[in-house]
């Protein structure tokens, strides 16, 4: 255990850490707008909102690495004000960030002490790192390069190296976004037992059935404004998505009248050296998505799904050309632009840099995924009221919020890019759509149009090869669902089978008939 903090049966009368009014603006643009925000010892407390909605703002304001505009932090009721995130953690605040801040070559151990004062040893760090994990349930080995490392390995490393700075108040940020969900489960025991102990936890989810489950308040924000704090216990993961958005949240609905025709992606027995030293091999993934169904790939990220989806668009190249068949014609040696032209459209995970060249107009954005197959180009020039058009259409079917006609990528927002970004394809009316993490870091209803219109597309015959983190995602909107792990494919499961346990059994490296057999024992268990 670490030293001692405030105990659970502390009176709630005084805030660990309040916000005070704060503003933050970024030239014409107000990002929060006098927001109040209290934090007591011995809760866990979410924070909600859209994208854009001034989350993370906020806490960047509260970890040091930004300063208000306006307001004041209290600490303990006196007020502060952290000019660095040094600072914050001297005071008590601890942050894991959704993306991690490790060095890829480096151990466990000296990824720990990184993150340290120079003034204590390695030894004497590592003493305590060690009584840490033991503690609280967070097993590391700390002679393991973090490349290594799954993504629930990874955020042991962040959770651990801030409990080791003794924090009061520790700010997690999409935590469970890599995790399995019984290792999920296992943070949520450390969690509570950081709030037993009489430490502040702040939580930001787009999972509102975890934030029901884990937390005690909620705060949301909309708009860079506070809406309301509330307990999310007494409200329906529906309430809380209507708070958020201003407004009702869509209901996905499968595709009326579908039905599964011939397979129209085939992968055969794909075996793939990484292009980079840290990838993953993939070893003999095959596959078939029909047209008409949607097909989820499960998995903790790293485990070969970004070369996956490199070999099914065409980045990289398969070893024959039979290893990948589009429509019945093989294509495993035929690049992005050839795929295209066969019918095929992929979105990949990274909407900006990779989806999308962030200094580019929308219509140029839109002409470097459509030229190959949409009208764009005529007789080798460029048309130019064609590319506007497919973003005015691509705006009005995905509700993609923009200042003007056609802005840089870069100005929109992180849902609303994803919409057009998904949207940009699915317009197309591609025969197959491979999309990876179609909804990550987006908000329930930018969730919600993009399910619907994957759903809607498969509907009309498309074959559609989802590949994402989210269980919940899949389970919406899938048929099937097959789990990657270490670069391996498991054979996919209909949809009534996939239970979250059985998935994460996969997702942790369980055999089919481990997982199998492992949740049949806990149904008896129950039973």
């Amino acid at each position: 255990m670490l030293d001692a903090t405030p105990q659970a049966g502390s009176p709630r009368s005084e805030p660990l850490l309040s916000a005070v009014s704060i503003s933050k603006r970024y030239g014409d643009f107000l990002a929060n707008d006098r927001i109040d925000l209290d934090l007591f010892p011995a809760e866990i407390h979410a924070l909600l909102g859209e994208n854009g909605a001034g989350k993370s703002t906020l806490v960047k304001v509260m970890y040091g690495l930004i300063q208000p505009s306006g307001g004041e932090l209290r600490w303990m009721a006196k007020k502060v004000v952290l000019s660095g995130p040094s600072e914050a953690r001297a005071l008590g605040i601890g942050m894991v960030f959704q993306h991690f801040t490790l060095f890829e070559n480096l151990t466990v151990a000296e990824n720990v002490a990184l993150g340290l004062p120079s003034t204590e040893s390695f030894a004497a760090i590592s003493e305590r790192r060690e009584k840490t994990a033991r503690v609280y349930g967070l097993p590391l080995e700390p002679k393991r390069e973090v490349w290594r490392l799954s993504g629930g390995e990874r955020q042991r490393i962040e959770i651990v190296r801030a409990l080791l700075q003794n924090p009061k108040l520790l700010i997690l940020d999409e935590p469970t976004s890599v995790l399995t969900p019984q290792e999920a489960d296992l943070l949520f025991v450390v969690l509570e037992r950081l709030k037993s102990e009489g430490r502040a936890v702040l939580y930001i989810s787009h999972k509102l059935e975890e934030v029901k489950r884990l937390c005690d308040t909620a705060t949301i924000l909309r708009g860079g404004k506070k809406v309301l704090t509330c307990n999310p216990r007494r409200e329906t993961a529906a309430s809380l998505a209507r708070m958020m958005v201003g407004g009702e949240v869509g209901e996905v609905k499968a595709a009326s009248g579908r039905s599964v025709a011939r397979p129209r992606l085939v992968v055969d027995k794909l075996s793939l050296a990484p292009d980079d030293p840290h990838g993953t091999y993939l070893e003999e993934v095959s596959l078939a998505v029909c047209g008409g169904e949607v097909v989820g790939i499960a998995g903790v990220s790293g485990n070969g799904q970004d070369e996956l989806f490199a070999a099914l668009s065409g980045e990289r190249r398969a070893p024959a050309q039979a290893a990948i068949v589009i429509d019945g014609k093989p294509a495993g040696l035929l690049g992005v632009t050839e795929r295209r032209r066969m019918g095929a459209a992929f979105v990949p995970e990274e909407r900006l840099g990779h989806g999308t060249a962030p200094r580019m107009k929308l219509s140029e954005n839109a002409l470097l995924t459509g030229h190959a197959a949409s009208g764009m180009v005529k007789k080798g020039f460029i048309d130019k009221l064609a590319t506007l058009v497919h973003v005015d259409r691509t705006t009005k079917s995905f509700d993609v919020r923009k200042a003007k006609r056609d802005p840089e990528a870069v100005s929109l927002s992180g849902g609303n890019l994803q919409k057009f970004v998904v949207g940009r394809e699915i317009l197309r009316e591609p025969g197959v759509l491979v999309v990876s993490q179609p909804t990550w870091g987006v908000d329930a209803g930018a969730a919600a149009v993009i399910r619907q219109a994957l759903i809607d597309l498969a509907g009309r015959g498309a074959a559609v090869l989802v590949i994402s983190q989210d269980l919940d995602e899949l389970a919406e909107i899938a048929d099937r669902i097959a789990v990657m792990f270490h670069g391996r494919l498991s054979a996919p499961l209909d949809a009534a089978e996939a239970t979250r346990e059985k998935l994460g059994l996969l997702m942790g490296g369980a055999r089919p008939e481990r997982a199998a057999e492992e949740q049949g024992t806990k149904h008896a268990i129950g039973a």
